[in-house]
C-alpha cells in the first residue's frame, strides 16, 4: 500500500513508522524545512501518567498502552528520559473535591497515585505547597521531545520505503488517488492528515468533518532563575478545572534541568501567531470572529477568554505560580522564548470544545483533527490504533 502523511509531527512520524513496520510504502510530506518547527517540537517533553482523563476516553487509553511504548522507544534509541514524577497541589479548600474526582480516575486508570498529607508533601518536596491534601504521582516522566522526533525522521529517512519530502505543502485534492502540493502531484492509495493547526482545513477540502474547526491558543512560558530551579525535584501541577482543556500555570522540569512556569491558554490569531503581530493576515480576521461567537456561546470558552489574558502581566503570572510553592520572588520569572499554539478543535454545531482525540475516516483518507496533549505521550498507542481500526 501506497501511504502518503501530510505533517511531520509526533503523529505523522509514528504513523509513518507503524506503516513502514507493516510494509507499507510511505511518503511524508512537511511544508517546512526541517521537523519540529511547530507544536511538536516546542512540546513540554513530559510523559503524562493519564490522571485527568476518564477511562472511557481514547486519552485515557492511549495513555495507559503509549507510556511503556515511549519509554521502550527511548530506551532503544537512546534518548534520555527522566522519571522526576509529579505533584499535584491544591491552591484552595474548594480544590479538594477535585483532589478526590483525580485520585478516583488516576486508580480506575490503573495509574499508582498516592495521597498526601499537607506534612507529608512536605517531606516528598519541600518546595511545593498545597493548602490541604496533594497527589504523588511517581510514573510522571520528562523527555527530550526534540530527539524523539530526530530519531522518527531518521527512521523514515533510511527506511528502504521510506520517503520524506520537505518544504512540501498541500494544496488541493485532485482526484480520490492524488493530491497537488507545491512542488508536484502524489499519488497514493491511502492519505493520512496530520497538519496540526491545519488539520481541519484540508479535512474540509475532502468533504470531511465540516462542522469541526480548530482555534488556536497560545501558551507562553516564563523561565524559573537557575538558583531556584535546584529546588524544584519534581513537575508540580495544580488541580486543573477539568471542564476546560487547560492544565493552568504549572512548574515543568525539562531534561536540561531548566524549569519552566506556565503556560498561559490564550486565544492566538492564527496557527502560527507566535509573537504578537507574527503571521497575521485574513484568517486572523475568520478566527477573531469565532472567538467571539464562542464568547457569546460557551461558558467555558468565555471563562478562559476572561481569566486567561491577564496572565500576559507579569504580577499575574506570578500571583498564580506564587500559590503552588514556598517561596519565589516576581524577579525569579525570567523571560522565555518558549512559546507553543495549541489548536483546540470546537463542535461548530453544539459550539462545543471537544476534549478527547478525535479521528475521521471517509474512504481512503483519514483525518487526525485533535492530537493535543497528551498526543506525546499517547503517540505510539495512538498510531497502532489508527492502524488498527482505520485501515481496511
Amino acid at each position: 500500500m501506497k501511504v502518503v502523511i501530510i505533517g511531520t509531527g509526533i503523529i505523522g512520524l509514528t504513523l509513518a513508522k507503524e506503516l513502514l513496520d507493516n510494509g507499507c510504502y510511505v511518503t511524508i510530506i512537511e511544508k517546512e524545512p526541517t521537523v519540529g518547527v511547530h507544536a511538536s517540537g516546542r512540546n513540554s517533553g513530559v510523559l503524562h501518567s493519564g490522571i485527568y482523563y476518564p477511562k472511557d476516553t481514547l486519552k485515557a487509553a492511549f495513555c495507559t498502552d503509549g507510556k511503556p511504548l515511549l519509554k521502550a522507544f527511548c530506551e532503544t534509541y537512546n534518548v534520555d528520559i527522566d522519571q522526576c514524577g509529579k505533584v499535584l497541589v491544591t491552591k484552595t479548600k474548594d480544590e479538594l473535591a477535585g483532589i478526590e474526582l483525580l485520585y478516583q480516575r488516576g486508580t480506575e486508570n490503573g495509574i499508582k497515585v498516592e495521597r498526601l498529607s499537607k506534612s507529608a508533601l512536605e517531606m516528598k518536596d519541600p518546595f511545593a505547597k498545597t493548602v490541604g491534601e496533594a497527589l504523588w504521582i511517581e510514573e510522571t516522566a520528562v523527555f527530550d521531545s526534540k530527539e524523539i522526533l530526530k530519531r522518527l525522521i531518521d527512521y523514515v529517512k533510511e527506511h528502504q520505503n521510506g520517503t520524506v519530502l520537505f518544504n512540501e505543502s498541500f494544496k488541493s485534492r485532485i482526484d480520490d488517488t492524488s493530491i497537488q502540493t507545491n512542488n508536484q502531484k502524489l499519488g497514493y492509495d491511502l492519505l493520512i492528515n496530520c497538519a496540526g493547526g491545519y488539520a481541519d482545513k484540508i479535512a474540509h477540502k475532502f468533504d470531511v468533518a465540516h462542522h469541526l474547526k480548530l482555534i488556536p491558543f497560545k501558551g507562553i512560558y516564563k523561565k524559573l532563575n537557575k538558583n531556584i530551579a535546584k529546588k524544584v525535584n519534581h513537575h508540580i501541577y495544580p488541580v486543573p478545572d477539568l471542564e476546560n482543556p487547560f492544565l493552568g500555570v504549572h512548574f515543568t522540569k525539562s531534561i536540561s534541568g531548566d524549569v519552566y512556569v506556565g503556560p498561559t491558554a490564550i486565544p492566538a490569531f492564527g496557527a502560527e501567531n507566535y509573537g504578537i503581530f507574527e503571521n497575521l493576515g485574513i484568517e486572523s480576521l475568520n478566527i477573531l470572529a469565532k472567538d467571539a461567537i464562542l464568547f457569546l456561546t460557551n461558558e467555558k470558552f468565555r471563562r478562559v477568554a476572561l481569566t486567561e489574558p491577564k496572565r500576559y502581566i507579569h504580577k499575574f503570572f506570578y500571583d498564580e505560580a506564587r500559590r503552588l510553592v514556598q517561596e519565589l520572588n516576581p524577579t525569579d520569572l525570567e523571560a522565555s522564548s518558549k512559546i507553543g499554539i495549541r489548536p483546540q478543535l470546537v463542535n461548530w454545531k453544539t459550539k462545543e470544545l471537544v476534549m478527547d482525540f478525535s479521528i475521521e475516516k471517509k474512504e481512503n483518507h483519514i483525518h487526525i483533527l485533535n492530537a493535543i496533549s497528551p498526543a506525546f505521550t499517547c503517540c505510539f498507542a495512538f498510531a497502532k490504533h489508527v492502524i488498527k481500526n482505520y485501515l481496511d
